[in-house]
């Protein structure tokens, strides 16, 4: 199997005539890559996944599947298969009959279903499930059985929309492996929603983060983390986010409140900005650190992890979040220092949001 390219030019949908849900939508999607639509609810992630599989039609602009533009296309000519959250399992079927019902309606003959619903089985560890109905199964074996309805067409396009949602956390880990694993082995070309940065930065070839409609980056999931270009995008992705401070450029340093950072060396700035820093960039000392980068405050919450402890700090009425390794022996309502001398930092202008620099 070989994967086919995806494209989307300048796609526009709108389910009330003054509001649209996919506002000019353009992105070309790889044979072979996989690409995850990330963003949150109502942004159009899913809406982009139905135009592709033909279950909906866009207002303005073109949908192509290897160059050739899909209007009019039924979604059973377009060689693309979805997996949804709810599986949609036929529950008098057994998952054998689920398996095998594409290819009867495909009119494949006795002997090819049976092989390749072997295979399929086979490749999802799923053999012993086969005599069973949905009803009999737990959720990540109803989750297999549904790729695997899926795969049994062997399509060049497979849609993911939030296939994971409804399982719980350690199964989510274990079934994402299994999913980048199985559409990188079959060459397929994959298109994955989530609202999950997790799963989007550990599956992705590429992210594609959207809101309110609009694409704001796409990118290598390295890009997007390192370079956000937009201040969504960098509160977006990470856990926790992105601190976000107001500042002011003075005396050629960065005043954000009592904190004084370094002017980074770029050609023009506005007198008002907003600086990004990762919360793994936020050290914090105990007690009292004077420094020009450093700044006094209160722990307001400790959430060890285990591998690593989320901290809040609170100075003045900004708030910080900081990302420690291992167990620390600090609670709430301690005396810190926040220390930002060394971290490296990210500009966003005040009134559009963009990345500055």
């Amino acid at each position: 199997m070989s994967g086919a390219e995806v494209t989307l030019d300048r796609v526009v949908r709108r389910f009330e005539a003054d509001r649209a849900v996919l506002r000019g939508v353009s992105l070309r999607v790889a044979p072979g890559e996989l690409l995850v639509l990330v963003g949150p609810s109502g942004c159009g992630k899913s809406t982009t996944l139905r135009l592709i599989a033909g279950l909906d039609e866009p207002d303005e602009g073109r949908v192509l599947i290897d160059g050739k533009a899909m209007a009019g296309v039924a979604p059973q000519a377009r060689d693309v298969a979805m997996v949804f959250q709810g599986y949609a399992l036929y529950p008098h079927m057994t998952a054998r009959e689920i398996l095998e019902f594409p290819l009867k309606m495909r009119k494949a003959g006795a002997t090819e279903r049976a092989g390749k619903v072997r295979e399929v089985a086979a490749m999802l560890g799923i053999e012993r499930l086969l005599e069973r109905r949905p009803d009999q199964l737990s959720g990540g074996e109803r989750q297999r059985v549904a790729m695997g309805r899926a795969m049994v067409r062997s399509p060049r396009v497979f849609l993911f929309d939030e296939p994971l949602a409804n399982l719980d956390t350690a199964l989510r880990g274990d079934i994402r492996l299994e999913i980048g694993a199985l559409v990188r082995r079959l060459g397929a070309t994959a298109l994955y929603v989530t609202h999950d940065h997790t799963e989007a930065m550990t599956l992705a070839d590429r992210i594609a983060v959207l809101d309110r409609g609009e694409v704001l980056q796409i990118a290598s999931p390295r890009e997007i983390y390192e370079r956000p270009a937009t201040r969504f995008v960098a509160g977006f992705i990470g856990a926790p986010r992105m601190n976000l401070l107001p500042c002011a450029v003075a005396d050629r340093r960065l005043r954000c409140g009592p904190l004084a950072l370094p002017l980074p060396a770029l050609p023009e700035l506005p007198a008002e900005l907003e600086v990004g820093v990762r919360p793994e960039h936020v050290r914090i000392l105990p007690g009292d650190e004077p420094g020009p980068a450093r700044a006094p405050g209160e722990l307001v919450a400790v959430e060890p992890l285990g591998a690593e402890t989320h901290l809040t700090v609170r100075i003045a009425d900004m708030l910080f979040r900081s990302r420690q390794g291992g167990f620390l022996s600090l609670r709430p309502g301690d005396k810190v220092t926040v220390d930002l001398s060394e971290a490296p930092l990210h500009l966003f202008s005040r009134d559009s949001g963009a990345r500055l620099g």
